[in-house]
């Protein structure tokens, strides 16, 4: 997530518009963030939003909201390009998008996840005495 992200978002000329107006399921709504008038800011969140989620699990800090940004957007990437859904490439429902937001929310589910990190650490100071705080970091 992190180096894809990272390349995105250093990129001038990155743009998700021919991945949105590719979609052959859900057309009208995939084809709405691609829209002009909303391209200035589904460009952005697009490749810092997944620079922030990789950031995030790489240091361990603000693992669940991380997770589960992971995962939402695992399923808005899974639909675009499958005419035959749901038939996929390489079998029936099932490729490599569902298993990565699966394996997000297992990680946003565990809570060894939680344990380990700059999130951990950052639990046994005082950030962790706020609750508000606790449940993010």
């Amino acid at each position: 997530m992190f180096v894809d992200g990272v390349e995105n978002a250093l990129n001038p000329a990155f743009t998700a518009s021919s991945f949105l107006l590719g979609s052959k399921i859900f057309p009208a709504f995939y084809g709405w963030f691609a829209q002009p008038m909303n391209l200035w800011w589904v460009n952005p969140l697009n490749a810092w939003g997944i620079t922030l989620i990789g950031v995030a699990l790489l240091l361990g800090v603000g693992i669940r909201p991380a997770a589960w940004a992971g995962v939402a957007l695992m399923i808005l990437y899974y639909f675009p390009h499958y005419a035959n859904f749901p038939w996929v490439p390489n079998g029936f429902i099932v490729e490599d998008h569902l298993i990565y937001a699966a394996a997000f929310a297992l990680v946003a589910l565990l809570p060894a996840a939680q344990r380990f990190g700059l999130g951990g650490i950052a639990r046994r100071t005082f950030l962790g005495r706020i609750p508000v705080l606790r449940e993010l970091i």
